[in-house]
């Protein structure tokens, strides 16, 4: 356990950022097997409105540096195309 202020204060922020990063991240990995279910079960309008709902999440992850830009830019891409491709 820390003993000086700033390291204390450094602790809390870390989990607190911690958390966040975690709570981003599921939400992008959640709309993404959302997506790619609809996509299975051949939904393509409902899927159509989910894309841009998780492209959204991609970026979100991609911005607080969760996913690179290379990850973000592939994952959009290849959902994207399923989802054209139906």
């Amino acid at each position: 356990m820390p003993n000086i202020k700033s390291a204390k204060k450094r602790v809390l922020t870390n989990k607190r950022k911690c958390e966040e990063n975690i709570l981003v991240d599921s939400r992008m990995k959640n709309s993404i097997k959302k997506l790619e279910k609809l996509v299975k079960e051949g939904k393509k309008e409902e899927s159509q409105e989910l894309l841009n709902t998780t492209i959204k999440n991609i970026d979100k992850a991609q911005n607080i540096n969760i996913v690179s830009k290379n990850k973000s830019a592939r994952l959009k891409s290849r959902l994207t195309k399923s989802v054209n491709q139906m």
